[in-house]
C-alpha cells in the first residue's frame, strides 16, 4: 500500500469549520474580532497546495489526484454496500480477530453482479474490521439504516478548511457525521487501539474522545486514500461566535495571521489567556462533571501512550446571538429533513459529560442544544461544544526526537510535544484550573449576616475569650461565649454542651462601656448593667475601708 507522506495530522475537526458564517464575530468574552468574507469552495481562487490537498484552477479540490466528487461518490457506494453485506451476518460477540479482518470490493465504472455502475473511474473499496464497527455504532445507538440515510441519501458536503496537512473534511447533510481522510500510519495505530478503544467503550460510553464509526480505504489511481468517519462536534445549526484548539502549552501556541483571515479562525492557548484570561465558568455540579471525564479520557490516552492531541472548543454566545440583527445573515436552524433529533447517543458535549443519572438535576439537554452552559466574566450566557481531538499521535521515536530537540531550544515543559504522562496532567490542569472555573457560590442572606455581625472585644491582655453574635432562626438575639484556640485546661472547645469558664467582674469591668452598633440591646443592656454593678461594688468596698 503505498504510504501517506504528509505532516503530522490527527483524526479530529481541529480546523475545521461546520458553522461558517460571514460577517463580524465575537468571541465569548465580548472581544470583536474582525472576520475576513466567506470564500466559497469552488470559487476558483488560487489555493497553495498542502499536502495530497490542492485546488486546480476550476476551484475543484483533488486528493491524490482523485477528485473530491469522485472520492465523494466512491465512499458512498462503498458504505452502502459493506453496510448491506453486513445485514446479512449475524448478529454475535465482537472477536479478537475481528479488529484485524479488511474486507475488500472491486466497482468497475461499467457494474458488476455485486455492484451498481457509475460513472467514476474504477476503484477498491476497503472496509477495516466491519463486525466491531459496527458493535460501536450499535453501542452508540446508530441502526443501520441511519448510518445510510445521513452518510449515502444525499451529497457529502466539503468543508473548505483542511487540517494541517491537507485532510479533507466532509460532512453529512444531515449534520451528524464528520469524514475525514487520515495518513496511513493514523489509520494502522487506530487499528490497534481498536481493542483497547473497544474495552474502554464497553466501561465508558460517555467520553469526550472522538467516537469512530467506520475505518474505509478507497483505492483509485494506485493510490490509497484512508478515511475515517466521526461523531460530528461542531453543529452547523449552531452559529459559532469562537473556536479555540487547547493543549496546555505555550511555545508558538497563537493563531498565526494566516488563521486569523478565515471566517471561523482556531484560536489558541495564548489567544485564549488574553482574551478570556478569567477563564468560563460552570455550575459547581457540570464543572465537576467535565473534570471528571477529562480526567478519565486523559488516563486511557495515557495507558495507550497517546499526546499531543487538544481540547476543541467552540462558543456559542447566546446574549451576543440574541442582540445580533435578524438581517446580518440567514437564521440558523435545524435541518427539518432529519428523521430523528439525534442519531447517535452520548455524541453531544453535553451528554458526553453527564452521568447516567443527573442527581437532583432539572437540566434537559434538549434546551441547550447539546453545549454545556457557562458564563463568561461578564456574565454572558454561552453553549461550549467541546471534545478531545487528534488522539492518533502515539509517543513514538520521531516524537521523542521532536521533544528532545524543541527543549534543547525552549523551555521542555511548555512545548506540546511530551511525555504522555506529563502530558496528561499539564492538560487536565489547564483545563480544570484556567479554562473551566467554578461559579462561585453566593452565600445565603443568613451567612452573610452572621459573618458580618461577628465581633471580637478585647477583655485583657492575659484573656483571650470573644463575644460572638448569631441570629436564631425565630430571630431572637443570642449572646455566646466562645473561646479561642489558646484555652485553659479543662476547657472544651467546640463543645456545645460544656459550658465555658466565666471571667471575673474586675476583668469584664475594663471592657469599654461604649455601645456596639452590632449588639443587640439584650447584649448591651446586660454588659451595661454589669459595668455598673461592678463600679458599684469598687465604691462601697473603698468606704467601707
Amino acid at each position: 500500500m503505498a504510504s501517506a507522506s504528509s505532516g503530522p495530522s490527527a483524526v479530529g475537526v481541529s480546523s475545521v469549520d461546520p458553522g461558517v458564517s460571514s460577517g463580524a464575530s465575537s468571541s465569548a468574552s465580548g472581544i470583536k474580532r474582525p472576520m475576513a468574507p466567506e470564500v466559497p469552495c469552488s470559487s476558483g481562487m488560487p489555493i497553495k497546495k498542502i499536502g495530497h490537498r490542492s485546488v486546480d484552477s476550476s476551484g475543484e479540490t483533488t486528493y491524490k489526484k482523485t477528485t473530491s466528487s469522485a472520492l465523494k461518490g466512491a465512499i458512498q457506494l462503498g458504505i452502502t454496500h459493506t453496510v448491506g453485506s453486513l445485514s446479512t451476518k449475524p448478529e454475535r460477540d465482537v472477536l479478537m480477530q475481528d479488529f484485524y479482518v479488511v474486507e475488500s470490493i472491486f466497482f468497475p465504472s461499467e457494474g458488476s453482479n455485486l455492484t451498481p455502475a457509475h460513472h467514476y473511474n474504477d476503484f477498491r473499496f476497503k472496509t477495516y474490521a466491519p463486525v466491531a464497527f459496527r458493535y460501536f455504532r450499535e453501542l452508540f445507538g446508530i441502526r443501520p439504516d441511519d448510518y445510510l440515510y445521513s452518510l449515502c441519501s444525499e451529497p457529502l458536503i466539503e468543508l473548505c478548511s483542511s487540517g494541517a496537512s491537507g485532510s479533507l473534511f466532509y460532512v453529512s447533510s444531515d449534520d451528524e457525521f464528520i469524514i475525514k481522510t487520515v495518513q496511513h500510519k493514523e489509520a494502522e495505530f487506530l487499528q490497534k487501539l481498536l481493542p483497547g478503544y473497544y474495552m474502554n467503550l464497553n466501561q465508558n460510553p460517555r467520553t469526550l474522545l472522538p467516537k469512530f464509526y467506520g475505518l474505509y480505504c478507497v483505492q483509485a489511481g494506485g493510490k490509497n486514500i484512508r478515511i475515517v468517519v466521526m461523531n460530528n462536534l461542531l453543529p452547523r445549526s449552531v452559529k459559532m461566535h469562537i473556536k479555540y484548539d487547547l493543549k496546555g502549552s505555550t511555545y508558538k501556541r497563537r493563531a498565526s495571521q494566516k488563521e486569523r483571515e478565515k471566517p471561523l479562525p482556531t484560536f489558541k492557548d495564548l489567544d485564549f489567556l488574553q482574551d478570556i484570561s478569567d477563564g468560563l465558568f460552570l455550575d459547581a455540579d457540570m464543572y465537576n462533571a467535565l473534570c471528571k471525564t477529562l480526567q478519565r479520557d486523559c488516563l486511557v490516552l495515557q495507558s495507550f501512550k497517546i499526546m499531543d492531541y487538544s481540547l476543541l472548543m467552540s462558543i456559542h454566545n447566546i446574549d451576543y446571538a440574541q442582540r445580533e440583527p435578524l438581517g446580518n445573515e440567514a437564521q440558523h436552524s435545524v435541518d427539518t429533513r432529519r428523521p430523528a433529533p439525534q442519531k447517535a447517543l452520548y455524541s453531544t458535549a453535553m451528554e458526553s459529560i453527564q452521568g447516567e443519572a443527573r442527581r437532583g438535576g432539572t437540566m434537559e439537554t434538549d434546551d441547550y442544544m447539546g453545549g454545556i452552559p457557562a458564563r463568561n466574566s461578564k456574565g454572558e450566557r454561552l453553549l461550549l461544544y467541546i471534545g478531545i481531538i487528534d488522539i492518533l499521535q502515539s509517543y513514538r521515536f520521531i516524537k521523542k526526537l521532536e521533544h528532545s530537540w524543541k527543549a534543547l531550544v525552549h523551555d521542555g515543559d511548555t512545548v506540546s510535544v511530551h511525555r504522555p504522562g506529563f502530558y496528561a496532567e499539564r492538560f487536565q490542569r489547564f483545563m480544570c484550573n484556567t479554562v473551566f472555573k467554578k461559579i462561585p457560590l453566593k452565600p445565603s442572606p443568613s451567612k452573610k449576616f452572621r459573618s458580618g455581625s461577628s465581633f471580637s472585644r478585647r477583655s485583657g491582655p492575659s484573656s483571650n475569650s470573644c463575644v460572638t453574635y448569631q441570629p436564631s432562626v425565630s430571630g431572637e438575639h443570642k449572646a455566646q461565649v466562645t473561646t479561642k484556640a489558646e484555652v485553659e485546661p479543662g476547657v472544651h472547645f467546640g463543645r456545645p454542651d460544656v459550658l465555658p469558664q466565666t471571667p471575673p467582674l474586675e476583668k469584664i469591668s475594663e471592657v469599654s462601656t461604649i455601645p456596639d452598633p452590632y449588639l443587640s440591646p439584650v447584649v448591651g443592656e446586660t454588659l451595661q448593667m454589669l459595668t455598673t454593678s461592678s463600679t458599684l461594688l469598687e465604691k462601697l468596698e473603698v468606704e467601707d475601708s
